[in-house]
């Protein structure tokens, strides 16, 4: 993560339907997202040895929280524990998925295009988030979406988290196939 261009810790910014959001990003250690009309979210990773191989927790640069291992993670709503579910994130768009269960509710956060990734609260679309991994994150909310500020501060948290959006499939294996020819 340290080669890419980072915003003053923490950025606001100011979402169109929830005001102020601050997001504060410190190092590959923990992710908060706060603001007066959101509840506060946290996101941390444990640095202990990861089971990945990777020597003394060494976090993964591709990814703002350093891991997508469920077990080195802990997300909290206003102090409580929430279970997280992120995907493995390898091939296809739908491995990045990242799935959260508050309150009966069950989020998922998945790419949905290059730039950017949907969010949905049980099945239904709320809006689409984008983050280069910078902690800069820009939401854009559906007018039918009835959002709540818990939508809010879990879509802002896994978007500064785990970034957002993802190369089809198909392009993917195009690039694949050009590498191979001389």
């Amino acid at each position: 993560m340290t080669d890419r261009p980072t915003a003053p810790v923490p950025f606001t910014t100011e979402d169109t339907v929830f005001g102020a959001i601050t997001v504060d990003l410190r190092g590959q250690q923990r992710v908060t997202v706060s603001g007066e009309r959101i509840p506060t979210v946290v996101l941390t990773r444990d640095p202990a040895g990861d089971p990945d191989g990777k020597p003394n927790g060494e976090p993964d640069p591709q990814i703002a929280i350093g891991t997508r291992d469920a077990e080195r993670l802990t997300l909290t709503v206003d102090g409580a524990p929430v279970p997280l579910r992120p995907g493995r994130g390898r091939f296809l768009r739908g491995s990045y998925r990242v799935e959260v269960s508050h309150r009966g509710a069950v989020y998922v956060l998945v790419p949905d295009s290059i730039p950017s990734s949907r969010l949905t609260r049980d099945g239904r679309r709320l809006g689409d988030f984008s983050c280069d991994g910078d902690q800069i994150v820009i939401a854009d909310w559906r007018e039918d979406a009835d959002a709540r500020p818990a939508d809010a501060a879990i879509g802002y948290a896994l978007a500064a988290a785990f970034g957002t959006g993802g190369h089809p499939t198909w392009m993917l294996l195009v690039e694949g196939v050009a590498a191979l020819i001389p």
